[in-house]
């Protein structure tokens, strides 16, 4: 069964994941970029490509995202996927069902510190940053490598996910407390997952111990030096990727933004904000 690892770009996700590929899929704890290969992303065109469907036809695509997780999913382990997708289900698209997912850990960041992230991470405004965080956008949309993605706005994609909550299967991770107090979330984390599995919760202190040393930020700066493979970010307006391996660019948005762009974000969000006790 697939449990879900999503959030809006520049959120922390690759730190999510960076983690959870060093503790679950190596031996002793220690991270390299390979592992992160264990948690794939979706949608993606190879899973569609097994079906034979064109990812060229929008309809097409939607219309299968179902039959391309049963490819992906194993009912009796759990399998990790990534997504930057906004949750929808309608009568003529549903992203996903109860056969296929488990649950979902979503990762949020404040969106005053997206903006300023987003800004330096792709070289544009805040302006043009903030526009893009508030209104209805797509992955990929020229992109001929990338799926084409809803990520709809901030808003839409933080509220979409929040209907597992009802079902007990919604963990929301936020990245502030990812850089704070790594231990302690990895570990709520885990919790989860045992959850999730119906196991009873327990974990290798050593393993566990090795996954925070060598996923600080500090140590994956140092990674990133010495590797070829570097795990890249998208552009959320054309899906393109960047080289650079995003834990999610740490800066104080406080000295960054402009004051009319912060009051809007908080006007536009407020609801959200105050939920996530960001105001």
């Amino acid at each position: 069964m697939i449990v879900w690892l999503a959030s809006y770009p520049t959120s922390g996700n690759t730190f999510v994941r960076s983690l959870l590929s060093s503790y679950i899929f190596s031996n002793d704890g220690n991270f390299n970029f390979e592992l992160l290969k264990n948690v794939k992303q979706f949608p993606d065109n190879l899973l569609f490509e097994q079906l034979g469907v064109n990812t060229d036809n929008e309809i097409e695509m939607y219309q299968n995202y179902i039959n391309s997780q049963k490819i992906f999913n194993n009912k009796d382990s759990i399998r990790f996927l990534k997504t930057h997708s906004c949750f929808v289900n309608t009568d003529e698209f549903k992203f996903t069902d109860r056969h296929n997912t488990l649950g979902v850990i979503y990762i949020v960041r404040d969106p005053r510190n997206i903006v300023t992230s987003h800004a330096h991470h792709f070289q544009t405004t805040t302006e043009q940053a903030c526009e893009i965080l508030l209104s209805r956008q797509y992955l990929g949309i020229t992109s001929k490598k990338h799926c084409l993605t809803y990520l709809g706005s901030w808003k839409d994609h933080f509220n979409s996910w929040k209907i597992f909550r009802k079902f007990n299967k919604y963990l929301l991770v936020k990245y502030e407390d990812l850089i704070n107090d790594t231990e302690k979330t990895f570990l709520n984390i885990l919790k989860f997952i045992a959850h999730l599995g119906r196991v009873k919760f327990s974990y290798d202190k050593e393993k566990f111990k090795n996954t925070l040393k060598t996923t600080s930020f500090e140590m994956m700066q140092k990674l990133e030096a010495k590797e070829s493979f570097v795990e890249a970010s998208e552009n959320p307006q054309t899906g393109e990727k960047i080289k650079f391996f995003n834990l999610g660019i740490k800066n104080d948005w406080k000295k960054l933004l402009d004051k009319k762009i912060k009051e809007n974000l908080e006007k536009e969000l407020e609801e959200e904000m105050k939920e996530l006790k960001y105001l």
